[in-house]
Parts: structure tokens; C-alpha cells; sequence
């Protein structure tokens, strides 16, 4: 039996206020207001400068691999001297600020220079110039931003990226490897001197200036550029703020990977210790084999008080954690709670974390996710004391409304407030259809009640409405139920999983496998061999039979399956650079393998469960 779950975490109590509709539609807004915002996010580093100068802000690993620093008093007038370098250059919301390379004190630096003076940038996935081979997803955001300045941290490693997709003409700032006749030394950013100008232009920024494009790739896998504003980011922290009221006292220190070209690891993270005068130290880990040693050396030496990772991240730190004592200590040490998003949690995950805790404190320490998108700049409902759980996402946030619209049988979500983009970039028809006649977003998603029709006991994800189908029946398949039974079933063996069967009898899913968890259990087969193996095979259909003994039907019993060698691409749109699949793209490039687990009598390598 799973351990009962602690709330230590000093989690705000957001009341609620709701209202239900003749047609069934109902409102949610939290019973707390939203608090004054200022005007500007980096005002934030202007006070925390002049109120803690010698605090470190952000640290990162140098070359000898130590802990480089800066504090928030250097960082202040880097960031002020590089605005007044930005202000000569002919830069605008027509011609913003790209930058291509990952987490680093010189990008924070860069793009906080940038809002400051009311010029937005756009950090952009790694995976676009260093794991894709076609450039296509990069080419697509250069021509929709038409940037008039470029920034790569190496220019050695984004040479190739950049001059297939950059104009000639643009300018490139480098900080490494750049040859001087081309590019501009990020330091001569910095050489420039303070100056009233800045002054000027910053007095001039206001909530509707642009801070930031962030870019989702959405559900048909072309990137689309989310407008982020003043108003969006400082109303998020600041509902944050009430949300967390504790670090008031306590500033965060955090130890994190997630990149700033997401709304999580950017907006939510980067920007709740900005705006509580907090510590980042910056991950050069990752929750990749060969990487996650990295972020296990970092956070023996870096004591989070909120750690931040997504599912994939807790699954590979966990077997470190259980068998060294000094990282356990280290990260426990301050722990007020973890907190996940992107991905369901595993059980098995959230359970190991707990045997984890209780071996080292006696008491579990609270696993929390919330829910948001990067349109709305991200967090929008959140879990309180009453309504923490593993899964439950929780109420809404001071200042957010959610409407929750009767949908074949769901709870259609959509969402307003002052944390709502007001559309994407240079994409009026998308805008458009992205909002009802009321004005609320629409999320794509749906949400369910905790227990019955009680608000106060928050909401729990209920998956993606355009995930949904029918089989021939006519019965609905509810896609993310089965597909979250189906890993947790199948793990630690699958990856992730796709269903198909719209318009079938039967229900089928496309496994994209674990193949370290797959050599486990036939050592001594060759790779190449290892997802046709009888002992693999066998205990995949093994674990997919007893999920189908539990099937309460047939839009939730699964028949047959796929093991799937060839991981999802991120060229074609199969995979976000975070890992999340794009379950319509992977059906449609695989269309053969669907066919396959349909036909007649079926092909050898199609596992026949019932």
C-alpha cells in the first residue's frame, strides 16, 4: 500500500466561487483577488539589486567545473549595459532578438536586456538546429519572426542550423568559436556604458508590451509563436506568490534543467526565483542515459527548496536516490515538495519516491503537478493543501475563471484571465478560432472533478478532446485513461504508447519501447533482435492480457499491439524536443504499421493479446 502523502509544502488555501449555467456550463474562479502587479517583470530584478545585491542569482557549471555566479547586483548592470548595446541596433517587435542556444547565465542576461527595453525575444528549442536534419521547424520560426538579431552561445555547434536557416545579413552574437569577421563578441554587449537611454525606453514598457514568443508546436507540428506579454508574466508570478506564501520568507533555490524555450522551465521556474529574489542554479544534467549522472553530482552539492522535473526525470533519478545516502541527504535537506508536469506520473514512480523520503525524513514529502499551457504564461489552476495528490491539478489561481462546458461526456475546459495570450504571432485565423464568444481560451482539453461535482476538492486532467474517437460501435474511446492504464501496466518496459482504432472494432496501440528495460529481461539477445524475442514479446502481451482482464469493455480492452524499433522523429512531427508525442502525427507516418494491426490474419510482429 502506497504511503500517505505529507503536506509540509506550505501550500496557499484558495478558496472557490462558482456559478452553474441553465445549459450545465460552470464557472470557477478562486475567492482570493489577484494582488497589484507592476509593469514590468525585470523591475523585479531592478528591486531585488538594490535590496540584495550580493545574493547569487544564477549559477551554472564553468569550465573546470565549479559553480560560476553572478549576483543580482552584477546582473543588474550587465543586464542595464547590454539594453544600452540593444538600443543602437535596429531591433523591434518586427525584428526581435532569437536565441537558439540552451540555459545559460549569458541567455538569462540577454533576454532580460531585451524586456527591459521593450524588445522581445524568442528562445528556440535546441533539438531544432542540433538534433533535426532538415531545419525545417527553424527556417518556419526565422521567416515568421524575421529577427534582426541572432545569439548562440558556441557558434561552432549552431554554425550549420544558422546558415541554413539564417538570412545573410542578420546579425549573430557569439560567446565561443565565433570568427570575428562574422560575428559579434557577446562581450562587446556588455562593453557598452550605462545610459539615460535605457532609462527611457524601460519607462516606456507596460503590461501589453511584448516580453517573449515562446513556440508550441501544436497538434498539426508546425511551431506556432505564443505572444507572451508584461501583463501575462507578472500576473502569473504574482499569483504564484499567493499561492506560495511562504516564500516570502523563504526565496527558492532551485537546481534545474527544464529549458527556457518552455513555458515551465522559463515562465513558471526561471521566473518564480526572479520574483522572490531566489538562487537557479542551472543544470547541465538532463533525464537522458549518460546525463543524468550530471544532475546527480549537482544535486549532491545544491540543496532545492522545490524541485521541478517531469515524470521522465523522477523515474531516472529515483535508483541514484535509493542507493546514495549523500544525495538523498542533499536533496531532502530543504525539500518543502516536488512538483512534475508534462507527463502522468507513473504510480510505481511516486511510490519509490516516497520509500525514498520515509527511509530518510519518516515522512513522505508532497509530489504536486498543476495545469496551464504556455498560452496561459503557464500556471492557471494549482493544487492547495485540501486538494493535494499525485494527478490532482487542483483550483484556480487568483484571477483565472475556468469554464467547464458539458462535452460527449467530458468537461471541455477553457480559461480567462490576465495570464491569457492574446493570440500567436502573425497568425490571425488561429487567434481567432483559439478563443469562444465570451472570450476564454479554449484549452483542447478536458477536465474532471476529484470527487462528484465538488469544487473545493479540485480537478484532475482528463486528456486532450481531439485524442478522443470512436470505434466502429460507436462507443467513445476516452484515449488518455487507456493509454495512462497502458503505461502503467507496461512500465518500466514502454516509453510511451499510441492507441489506434478509430472507426475499428477493436482497440490496438503502437508501443514505443524501453530498450535498456527490454535488454533486462533477454541479456543476452543481440539489439537488433531484442523486440522480436519471445521473452519480450511475452511479457508484453503477458502484461497487456491482464490489463484486458480489467477492461470494463472495449473502448478500454487493448488487442493487439506493436513494438515499435524506430523512436519518433522530431523532423516529422512525432515528438516535441521535450517528449511529448504528437499522437495524430505518429498514426498518420505510420499508417503501414496501423494497417498491420488490423489485417487479417495478422503479421508475425503484431502481438495478438485477445
Amino acid at each position: 500500500m502506497a504511503a500517505e502523502r505529507v503536506c509540509v509544502a506550505g501550500l496557499g488555501r484558495l478558496g472557490i466561487v462558482t456559478v452553474r449555467r441553465g445549459d450545465g456550463t460552470l464557472l470557477m474562479r478562486s475567492a482570493e483577488a489577484l494582488g497589484d502587479i507592476p509593469a514590468s517583470l525585470t523591475s523585479r530584478l531592478m528591486h531585488w539589486a538594490e535590496r540584495v545585491p550580493e545574493r547569487t542569482f544564477l549559477a551554472e557549471r564553468d569550465a573546470d567545473g565549479g559553480w560560476r555566479r553572478i549576483t543580482y547586483g552584477e546582473a543588474c548592470e550587465a543586464v542595464l549595459r547590454i539594453a544600452a548595446s540593444l538600443l543602437t541596433r535596429d531591433l523591434s517587435t518586427e525584428r526581435p532578438i532569437l536565441i537558439l542556444s540552451g540555459n545559460s547565465i549569458r541567455h538569462a542576461l540577454l533576454g532580460l536586456a531585451a524586456m527591459h527595453v521593450g524588445i522581445p525575444y524568442a528562445p528556440i528549442s535546441t533539438a531544432y538546429s542540433l538534433v533535426s536534419t532538415d531545419y525545417g521547424k527553424l527556417r518556419h520560426i526565422v521567416a515568421k519572426l524575421t529577427p534582426g538579431l541572432v545569439f548562440a552561445e558556441d557558434f561552432g555547434a549552431y554554425v550549420r542550423a544558422m546558415a541554413a536557416a539564417v538570412p545573410a545579413g542578420i546579425e549573430i552574437v557569439a560567446a565561443h568559436n565565433g570568427p570575428e569577421i562574422r560575428v559579434t563578441s557577446f562581450d562587446a554587449l556588455l562593453a557598452a556604458g550605462l545610459s539615460e537611454a535605457v532609462d527611457a525606453s524601460h519607462a516606456g514598457v507596460g503590461p501589453d508590451t511584448i516580453a517573449k514568443f515562446l513556440f508550441t508546436s501544436g497538434s498539426t507540428g508546425v511551431p506556432k509563436g505564443v505572444i507572451n506579454t508584461q501583463r501575462m508574466l507578472c500576473s502569473n508570478q504574482a499569483m504564484l506568490a499567493q499561492w506560495l506564501p511562504f516564500l516570502v520568507d523563504e526565496p527558492p533555490v532551485l537546481l534545474d534543467w527544464l529549458p527556457w524555450n518552455h513555458t515551465f522551465g522559463s515562465n513558471h521556474n526561471f521566473g518564480l526565483v526572479l520574483w522572490n529574489g531566489g538562487t537557479l542554479h542551472i543544470d547541465d544534467g538532463r533525464p537522458l542515459p549518460g546525463a543524468i549522472e550530471a544532475t546527480v553530482r549537482n544535486l549532491r552539492e545544491v540543496s532545492p527548496t522545490i524541485y521541478f522535473n517531469v515524470p521522465k526525470g523522477y523515474e531516472m533519478l529515483l535508483p541514484h536516490l535509493e542507493r546514495d545516502a549523500l544525495l538523498r541527504r542533499s536533496y531532502l535537506k530543504s525539500l518543502r515538495f516536488n512538483f512534475y508536469s508534462g507527463a502522468t506520473l507513473a504510480p510505481h514512480i511516486a511510490d519509490g519516491l516516497d520509500r525514498v523520503a520515509l527511509s530518510e525524513l519518516g515522512q513522505t514529502v508532497l509530489m504536486v503537478t498543476a495545469y496551464g499551457s504556455t498560452e496561459t504564461a503557464p500556471a492557471a489552476l494549482v493544487p492547495t493543501e485540501a486538494t493535494a495528490g499525485v494527478g490532482v491539478v487542483g483550483v484556480p489561481l487568483p484571477g483565472i475563471t475556468v469554464k467547464l462546458i458539458p462535452a460527449n461526456g467530458k468537461l471541455e475546459a477553457r480559461l480567462s484571465g490576465p495570464t491569457i495570450t492574446p493570440g500567436y504571432w502573425r497568425e490571425p485565423a488561429l487567434t481567432a478560432a483559439a478563443f469562444d464568444d465570451e472570450g476564454f481560451y479554449r484549452m483542447g482539453d478536458a477536465l474532471r472533478f476529484v470527487r462528484n461535482d465538488e469544487a473545493e476538492r479540485g480537478l484532475v486532467f482528463d486528456g486532450r478532446l481531439a485524442e478522443d474517437f470512436k470505434l466502429a460501435t460507436g462507443t467513445w474511446v476516452h484515449a488518455a485513461m487507456v493509454r495512462m492504464a497502458a503505461l502503467a501496466g507496461l512500465a518500466p518496459l514502454a516509453r510511451d504508447v499510441v492507441l489506434a482504432g478509430h472507426d475499428r472494432d477493436w482497440l490496438s496501440v503502437l508501443i514505443f519501447p524501453d530498450l535498456d528495460a527490454c535488454r533486462a529481461l533477454a541479456p543476452d539477445v543481440l539489439r537488433s533482435e531484442l523486440l522480436s524475442c519471445a521473452a519480450v514479446r511475452d511479457v508484453v502481451r503477458g502484461r497487456l492480457a491482464d490489463l484486458a482482464r480489467r477492461a470494463t469493455g472495449s473502448s478500454t480492452r487493448i488487442a493487439r499491439a506493436i513494438l515499435l524499433a524506430e523512436p519518433p522523429s522530431i523532423d516529422a512531427g512525432e515528438i516535441t524536443d521535450k517528449g511529448s508525442l504528437n499522437q495524430r502525427a505518429v498514426l498518420d507516418r505510420r499508417a503501414a504499421e496501423v494497417a498491420d494491426l488490423y489485417a487479417d490474419p495478422p503479421p508475425p510482429h503484431v502481438i495478438v493479446v485477445v
